[in-house]
């Protein structure tokens, strides 16, 4: 029935693309009424689309997740979809941040534009008009998980993606779901504000959704570093999910677009080109999700993008399908110089980019003495790490160091032996949330976990190292 539908309108759109072409009519375009006729075969297909915005950060220096998820609305937004359709997460403490100063803080700049949040150098602003869903402390794993299964009772009724449109032959739903998550990763983890996302709870959660029918099909986009360790090995090919991320399972994402008046990147590579990609399409029913995984694959680089999970729904269905399918004035950007560090870097170029620009000697010592505090404070962390991993190869009498170890790049499978880990590492020593850096030393704990040391020696020893005074903060 379907089939024969589609045939139909688009036999009607070749009769008609005649008469366009013999009428001097102006009043409308056959690109336009092409793309109306592409809108309605693709509502005959599938039922309403729902989207899910993640900013899973907070803190100033972080200030590009928030302006990438900004953007994302920006975009669904104006595609058609309405806002009782999309759902936002973000701490919201950026738009309108003041200035703070602490012990290894980094909120010496405050935003000094309020309200305005930028994604490009020069561009809009992406902060107006953004639904604030969930914000501050309801930033949690917990919730987003809770908003994308649709568990609405959990989370007091707020907003979360229900099943609208029914599939009659299964009585599953028929609808479309977009999410888009941007913010700090690390081995089989996303980071939240004061927690963080398992890879394996992420994926039992989107295979049960496939079970019990909460989708037709779901496209996920993310946004962090090791970000393809989310999915790899772990997403099934046969459920309706596909998957691309901003880098594979062991390396860096990348900032970019530094701006010398808020001190801090205002985007993240991976991000802005697909973004970029899609405020240029009038319609985005003529690019397939394929498409542009491909471009963005080709234009990040410096980072590897990555795809998992179904891969014939890129090949099969348009960006359309999961961004909206109403047509927008094309947006582009003037090029700008391209500036990317990698993620867990933009403290430190921040800094370094903020005291070569400073126009007083007293705003120059201050940057510096924040460099200084930052930079001892990681060499502080690492210590500690080294430590840790030395207590546990000394213990066991093997024949490796802490640098040995330090630089592989091991893929996880001994998930065992590395969650409780990072349950510990977290709530123990350093809590990533407060001190984004220690993410980046997660993969030494799966090089330990993949050489066979066991998960109760490597506890023993955190909890041995980690006695410290006060909690440790601003570790970024």
């Amino acid at each position: 029935m379907k089939r024969a539908t589609t045939i139909a309108l688009t036999s009607v759109a070749c009769l008609l693309c005649a008469l366009f072409c013999l009428s001097d009519s102006k009043s409308l375009s056959y690109s336009s009424f092409a793309n109306s006729l592409l809108s309605q075969r693709e509502e005959q297909e599938y039922g309403d689309i729902w989207v899910l915005l993640v900013a899973g950060s907070s803190q100033y220096f972080n200030y590009r997740h928030q302006a990438d998820i900004c953007h994302a609305y920006q975009i669904v937004h104006a595609h058609g979809i309405p806002d009782e359709r999309i759902v936002v997460m973000m701490y919201d403490d950026i738009a309108f941040n003041k200035m703070q100063s602490s012990m290894y803080a980094l909120e010496f700049v405050r935003n000094p534009t309020p309200g305005i949040l930028l994604n490009h150098p020069n561009g809009p602003n992406v902060y107006q008009g953004v639904p604030k869903d969930y914000t501050g402390e309801d930033v949690t794993p917990e919730t987003f998980l809770n908003v994308l299964q649709g568990n609405s009772d959990a989370v007091e009724g707020k907003k979360v993606i229900r099943r609208s449109g029914l599939n009659h032959d299964d009585g599953g739903s028929n609808d479309h779901v977009f999410v888009y998550f941007s913010d700090h990763g690390a081995p089989g983890i996303l980071g939240f504000p004061n927690e963080f996302l398992k890879a394996r709870d992420l994926n039992n959660a989107l295979k049960e959704m496939a079970e019990e029918g909460k989708f037709k099909k779901l496209v996920f986009y993310v946004e962090a570093c090791e970000s393809g360790s989310m999915f790899a090995d772990l997403l099934p090919d046969n459920i309706n999910v596909f998957a691309t991320t901003a880098s594979n399972t062991t390396t860096s994402s990348y900032a970019c677009y530094y701006d010398t008046e808020r001190q801090t990147y205002l985007g993240d590579v991976y991000s802005v080109k697909w973004m970029e990609d899609s405020d240029k399409q009038e319609a985005l029913s003529r690019e397939t999700l394929e498409k542009q995984y491909r471009l963005v694959r080709t234009e990040t680089n410096t980072s590897r993008v990555q795809q998992y999970g179904n891969l014939k729904i890129a090949k099969l269905h348009h960006v359309s399908e999961f961004q909206g399918t109403k047509t927008h004035e094309p947006k582009t950007y003037p090029p700008v110089q391209f500036d990317a560090v990698p993620s867990m870097e933009v403290p430190v170029e921040s800094l370094q980019r903020a005291f070569e620009d400073a126009e007083t000697e007293e705003e120059a010592s201050l940057i510096l003495q924040r460099l200084k505090e930052l930079l001892n404070a990681r060499d502080f962390m690492e210590k500690v790490v080294a430590s840790i991993v030395n207590d546990v190869l000394t213990s066991g009498n093997h024949f490796f160091e802490y640098e040995d170890i330090k630089w592989q790049q091991r893929e996880i499978t001994e998930w065992d032996c590395y969650e409780p880990l990072v349950d510990e590492f977290h709530n123990r020593c350093f809590q990533f949330g407060k001190n984004n850096y220690a993410m980046t030393h997660l993969q030494t704990f799966v090089n330990l976990c993949e050489i066979g040391i066991p998960s109760d020696a490597i506890l023993k020893a955190m909890k041995q190292r980690c006695q410290f005074d006060r909690q440790v903060v601003g570790i970024h």
